[in-house]
């Protein structure tokens, strides 16, 4: 049985980025942190905070380089925190990895 009910697209990339994101209902805020591996539309980020499925939130690059509204995928409980699964809603320009090119 797989951990992620849902089949991914595509497969993720460990990559290290720093990121901001914003919008937790409970805890207002920015919070500094960093991806653990990322996609064309999407990303695992480390987190402190617990966030719920379908949470709406704001990811933008530490670089300022990009900013998107995104979506919570999952939320799992980690030794140092939380690591949430995050559906990039307007990935165009600027994210760090670029969609496939159309066949």
């Amino acid at each position: 049985m797989s951990t992620y009910p849902v089949q991914r697209v595509e497969k993720r990339i460990p990559m290290e980025l720093g990121i901001q994101i914003a919008g937790h209902s409970e805890i207002p805020g920015v919070e500094m942190t960093f991806t653990r591996d990322v996609s064309s539309r999407g990303a695992r980020v480390l987190t402190a905070r617990r966030w719920r499925t379908n949470d709406m939130l704001v990811v933008a690059t530490a670089t300022g380089d990009f900013r998107s509204p995104a979506r919570v995928a999952y939320c799992h409980k980690e030794d140092s925190g939380f690591a949430i699964g995050v559906e990039i809603l307007e990935p165009g320009t600027g994210w760090v990895v670029k969609p496939p090119l159309p066949l």
